[in-house]
């Protein structure tokens, strides 16, 4: 067992200390917390709104609850038995580096509790409604993989994920920002939804067999992996297209171009699942996924700066 467990480790290229924690935090999937704090805070600055420590709050808020969310994760993918020391989507922190279940435990809710912390800050701030919609994304954080139904084991991953972690807070981090919030804000945030959505979809294609064993029901099983990658294909598509059309009708700067720079990574995505089989031989495209969301948030935010000094 302990030899499987190194090569796995090897093969993985997983090293001890400080990268152990490292790995649980899954920092592939960070993007999904940062990118969309920073769209929405640099929409905020350029309609001439900008708060440094609420944005600081906001932005560490959000990194801890989707933390937190990859910790849940992996507690409860242990607990019910769905990682082993072979499994590659995972941090491996309890089954290969064996670390207590109740240490990870007990550390995604010190992780919650500095975010609440956190956020009455940011309601103090700005409003108290913030506080009843940052509780029930901490509620979905938890209901993610955790509960009775988790939404991870169902087709509703992918959008849950997506509206919470793209739609809803771009639309917190504008609103604290400036008290209101604009259809635009809205619009803007669903290509950056999207790319989240494709980062869980991008997970479960890379899962599929295991998750299929495990009585799980995702969008990438249900509709099989040939055509899940063709999913995958058809959200990157929309988002680009969104994103075109947002520019040719004034939603956007011409600046937003440079978003279009993103594309070809988002192109090798496909590129690298297609012909893949073994979830070892598809991580590679599922990090390129993350690499895709955070390339495009950041040539967004970009071009709204841009947009703003010249």
């Amino acid at each position: 067992m302990q030899d499987k467990t190194t090569h796995m480790q090897q093969a993985l290229n997983e090293r001890g200390g400080f990268q152990i924690w490292w790995r649980l935090l899954r920092p592939h999937t960070l993007t999904a917390s940062f990118i969309p704090v920073f769209i929405g805070t640099m929409l905020a600055f350029i309609d001439h709104s900008f708060h440094i420590l609420v944005f600081l709050s906001m932005l560490l808020a959000s990194i801890l609850i989707q933390a937190a969310t990859n910790m849940f994760n992996e507690y409860y993918d242990y607990v019910r038995g769905l990682d082993n020391e072979k499994s590659v989507g995972i941090g491996g922190t309890i089954v290969r580096d064996k670390v207590a279940p109740k240490t990870v435990l007990k550390l995604a809710l010190i992780f919650f509790a500095v975010a609440i912390l956190l956020g009455v800050y940011i309601c103090i701030a700005s409003s108290w409604w913030i506080a009843v919609i940052g509780l029930i994304c901490m509620i979905f954080g938890y209901l993610y993989t955790g509960g009775p139904f988790p939404i991870a084991y169902t087709p509703f991953g992918e959008l849950c994920s997506g509206f919470l972690m793209g739609t809803v807070i771009i639309g917190i981090s504008y609103y604290i920002q400036t008290l209101t919030l604009t259809v635009d804000v809205v619009l803007i945030s669903i290509p950056i939804a999207i790319f989240i959505g494709a980062i869980m979809l991008s997970n479960n294609i890379r899962d599929l067999d295991g998750d299929k064993l495990n009585g799980r029901k995702t969008v990438a099983i249900l509709i099989g992996r040939q055509n899940a990658i063709v999913l995958l294909a058809s959200m990157f598509t929309i988002a680009y297209g969104l994103t075109a059309y947002f520019i040719i009708i004034g939603m956007l700067p011409l600046w937003s171009l440079i978003t279009f720079l993103s594309s070809k990574k988002a192109l090798g995505v496909i590129l690298k699942f297609r012909g893949k089989t073994k979830p070892i031989d598809m991580l590679p495209a599922m990090i390129d996924t993350g690499k895709t969301n955070t390339l495009y948030g950041v040539l967004l935010a970009l071009s709204l700066l841009l947009s703003v000094l010249f």
